[in-house]
């Protein structure tokens, strides 16, 4: 993956049935899945939730799911990612960059090993992560860019362009913050 040029990608604006239809690569030994309608149809609750300004009510709804879904299909299943980067997708919307950079942190992992490293969309989930780390305050980026920094190297090694970006951001800060407490 190439974040050389520091392309920002915001994580995405409202989720819609349309996007919720895209079929999705599985392994090779699996059949392409799509997502069962009930739970399109879950998603676009959540997603008109999020779009009235509740978003706690949105976000008790995506709990609700999650829990629905994990229980349906297990932790390692990617109707449990999708929902899981709704909750991702909420927590930003609220403001909450901790939680949110966790969620996609945690979706990323997840595709990585259901769809493996390499995948485009493992790829784009760790640029999310990445993505959306670049956006938090100064003062909260540290602790976050290590955690960015360990998903990124479990998952694409620490020579891979997004960890060697991760670390460099990482030196910035840290000479900021050093510059700040000298003057």
């Amino acid at each position: 993956m190439n974040v050389e040029h520091e392309e920002l990608f915001r994580p995405w604006g409202t989720v819609t049935p349309e996007f919720w239809g895209v079929q999705h690569e599985a392994q090779p030994e699996q059949a392409v899945a799509r997502i069962p309608q009930v739970l399109r149809g879950h998603l676009t609750k959540i997603a008109a939730k999020a779009a009235s300004g509740l978003l706690p009510d949105a976000a008790w709804m995506a709990y609700q799911l999650d829990t629905e879904v994990t229980g349906e299909y297990g932790p390692e299943h990617l109707n449990t990612v999708h929902i899981r980067e709704v909750r991702a997708h909420l927590a930003y919307l609220a403001g909450d960059h901790a939680t949110s950079l966790g969620w996609y942190l945690h979706t990323a992992r997840l595709r990585a090993t259901i769809q493996g490293p390499d995948h485009p969309d493992t790829e784009e989930a760790t640029r999310r992560a990445y993505s959306l780390w670049r956006t938090v305050p100064d003062a909260d980026a540290p602790a976050l860019g290590t955690e960015v920094l360990g998903a990124v190297t479990d998952i694409h090694g620490p020579e891979a362009a997004v960890a060697r970006q991760t670390r460099k951001r990482l030196q910035v800060l840290a000479a900021s913050r050093e510059a700040r407490a000298i003057t």
